[in-house]
């Protein structure tokens, strides 16, 4: 089969998990014997064109905007152009499968354009981030994912929590959308660390401190602040021997200030971005993830500490709890709830032999629930389901 992938993320424009997920993705969807051409803006000094891992990967240059939506708007003008000339040159494609509604507009054109079945992944939902719709540049956004639900033939998410959203927010039929979930290649996790661990630990924390880390965006919806929150109690119980260390770029200036206000400034650590290479190294020296999301469908985040084996704490919103399964490979808390996510973090903390029980549990779950190769598998049904039944379709 042909495919023809559709993605505003791809490395090394990493904005949120999509990035991770089409290039961990296609390329065991090409050792199934899949032809696939991905089409992506342009970024840094990436090559324009090149061959990743199989993945036929085509960088094309956007105009830059105004504003956000003014680039979204010449990028699909962009990857339409360049899309139909991939498909006349390299085609027949059998399937355009598309990656949230950032790609929609060129996603639909081409679908018509060239009579090919449409195949979309959604991610998130715009109702689902901000537990509503309620501005106008939300209902924009709430409609442009309707639309390419509506002209998708079949659409994938990542959790049966996101099915329910997607069915409730974007209208669309139940039996419309398959369940497959995200995955990650632990192996990337377990490279030889060859560094003095404990001076790059004193980097953290002092000696004797334990070390509880979020690594993500700076967002509302990640929960950062209930974090924060949670945090004095934990210092209280661990008699001041944690430092919370806060990864990720954005404004952190309304978190720091929190942490002020709060009297445990000195007990957080806000590193900004950093490396994947360097968040690895990082991860060896943590003793607790913590992940309180607000909203979140699948939480990539997650199975990354599963598969550096570190023990994780996270709310139980939206797909976290079919991601982790409470007390077996981590631990689930009440959402926006400081004094549960304290309590979570301190099971972790006080009790070293738990700990180590969930962190192998986690790690086993990986290869049973969340192996790239498997999901390529089941994302390879679908793309036959697509092509048997246009087979059926007179599209006129």
């Amino acid at each position: 089969m042909k495919i023809l992938v559709l993605t505003w993320e791809f490395p090394p424009r990493i904005v949120g998990g999509i990035a991770r997920h089409v290039a961990e993705l296609y390329p065991e969807i090409v050792k199934l014997g899949h032809d696939v051409h991905l089409i992506t803006p342009e970024f840094g000094h990436a090559p324009m064109y090149e061959v990743v891992e199989g993945i036929k990967v085509h960088r094309i240059p956007v105009a830059h905007g105004n504003d956000f939506f003014h680039w979204v708007n010449n990028m699909n003008q962009s990857i339409g152009i360049h899309g139909g000339k991939v498909i006349l040159e390299e085609g027949p494609f059998d399937i355009i499968h598309g990656h949230d509604w950032i790609v929609g507009d060129a996603a639909i054109a081409l679908k018509y354009h060239f009579k090919i079945p449409l195949l979309v992944t959604i991610h998130a939902t715009e109702a689902g981030r901000h537990n509503g719709i309620y501005t106008a540049t939300q209902r924009y956004i709430n409609g442009k994912e309707k639309s390419l639900a509506h002209e998708a033939w079949r659409i994938i998410v990542c959790t049966d929590y996101m099915r329910r959203e997607v069915e409730r927010a974007l209208h669309s039929p139940w039996g419309k959308m398959d369940v497959i979930y995200n995955g990650i290649r632990p192996e990337k996790k377990q490279h030889q660390q060859t560094f003095h661990r404990q001076d790059f630990r004193r980097q953290f924390a002092e000696d004797g401190e334990k070390i509880v880390y979020y690594v993500g965006r700076m967002t509302h919806e990640k929960g950062v602040s209930v974090l924060l929150d949670a945090a004095p109690k934990v210092l209280w119980q661990m008699g001041g021997y944690v430092k919370f260390v806060i990864i990720g770029g954005g404004n952190t200036d309304r978190l720091k200030q929190q942490a002020w206000n709060s009297g445990i400034s000195h007990k957080c650590y806000f590193t900004g971005f950093i490396t994947d290479e360097y968040l690895d190294k990082f991860q060896t020296i943590a003793d607790c993830a913590a992940f309180p999301s607000l909203y979140e469908p699948f939480g990539i985040v997650a199975l990354e500490s599963f598969a550096a084996r570190v023990p994780v704490v996270v709310s139980d919103t939206c797909g976290l709890p079919e991601v982790v399964k409470h007390t077996k490979t981590g631990i689930v808390t009440h959402t926006n709830n400081p004094d549960s996510l304290a309590w979570g973090i301190l099971e972790v903390l006080k009790n070293p032999g738990y700990q180590q029980w969930l962190i192998d549990n986690a790690y086993e779950d990986l290869e049973r629930r969340f192996n790239w190769f498997k999901i390529a598998q089941q994302t390879e049904d679908v793309y036959r389901r697509l092509v048997e039944e246009r087979k059926e379709v007179q599209w006129l």
